[in-house]
């Protein structure tokens, strides 16, 4: 694996201590040229969800700059937590991963994002929403950034992605794969019962209401769609909790695991999955 910080230099970016857009994009075609429309996109899609450029963006990149000593921390733990991780990771699973590993500053698009750019796999990794989601600290950095990878080991060694024609289809497979993408998480911390979104009572609230969170699940995906769906995203709600298809789906797979071993499901088919889902919709946790 390979590791970048790109922290270092985003002071270009700020222009007389302010945000200027036009220079993060000659910033991030340093990094990986004429990808920047990859990140505008995707801001564009959730600023189409109504939500605003100056008032939920900007000041996710001004504290980035103006934070110095939690950006710093960031950094510093980004670089004890990559000493040794594809080591640990050939030691738990017997095998290694090939990717690149970036700390940047994004536009918003996700603490972390496991994806693949001419034909080479990238974990990005937003110090813009890792600070607003006070996701910094080490213990919370490893398990984001293992997550990541988890995806990432799927697509090497596995399936991860694949083309739907309905919705509900896409919205059960991505339930399995940040189910993989968590279980990975926690096999490499060696504890089940860990989620890095667990604060103020999450873990404790999603236990408790599992039940619901299943059916309603289920009801909900034949109508599911991209801007309805309310299990994955620290944007999105189900009852007041977001990121709950991040527990589901964690729960989804340990209960498959019971079956399987965890290198056979990375090939399940959607088919496989369905049944399995329909097993676990019926199981009483």
């Amino acid at each position: 694996m390979k590791f970048i910080n790109a922290i270092t230099t985003i002071n270009k970016v700020f222009p007389n201590g302010v945000f200027n857009l036009e220079k993060w994009k000659e910033y991030i075609h340093f990094y990986l040229p004429d990808k920047s429309h990859l990140f505008l996109e995707d801001m564009q899609e959730v600023l189409s969800k109504g939500f605003s450029y100056d008032k939920d963006y900007l000041p996710l990149f001004q504290r980035v700059y103006e934070d110095s000593k939690t950006r710093l921390e960031i950094v510093k733990n980004f670089e004890s937590i990559t000493t040794g991780l594809n080591e640990k990771i050939q030691q738990t699973f017997k095998r290694s991963i090939e990717a690149t590993i970036m700390l940047y500053l994004g536009l918003g698009n996700g603490a972390g994002w496991a994806l693949e750019i001419d034909d080479k796999a990238y974990v990005l990794l937003g110090i813009e929403k890792i600070m607003e989601l006070n996701w910094g600290d080490k213990k919370t950095l490893t398990s984001l950034i293992n997550h990541e990878l988890g995806h990432l080991y799927q697509a090497q060694y596995g399936v991860l992605a694949r083309t739907f024609k309905k919705p509900s289809s896409h919205f059960l497979w991505q339930l399995f794969t940040e189910g993989v993408a968590m279980y990975f998480e926690q096999t490499l911390l060696n504890d089940y019962d860990y989620f890095h979104q667990d604060k103020d009572g999450w873990l404790s609230w999603c236990e408790q209401n599992q039940k619901s969170i299943k059916e309603d699940f289920a009801k909900d995906l034949e109508s599911m769609s991209f801007s309805n769906q309310r299990y994955f995203g620290d944007w999105v709600y189900y009852q007041g909790k977001s990121d709950v298809g991040y527990y589901l789906g964690a729960r989804f797979v340990q209960f498959i695991c019971r079956k399987f071993l965890f290198a056979d499901i990375l090939r399940f088919s959607l088919k496989q999955v369905q049944k399995e889902f329909n097993c676990f919709i019926k199981a009483d946790e």
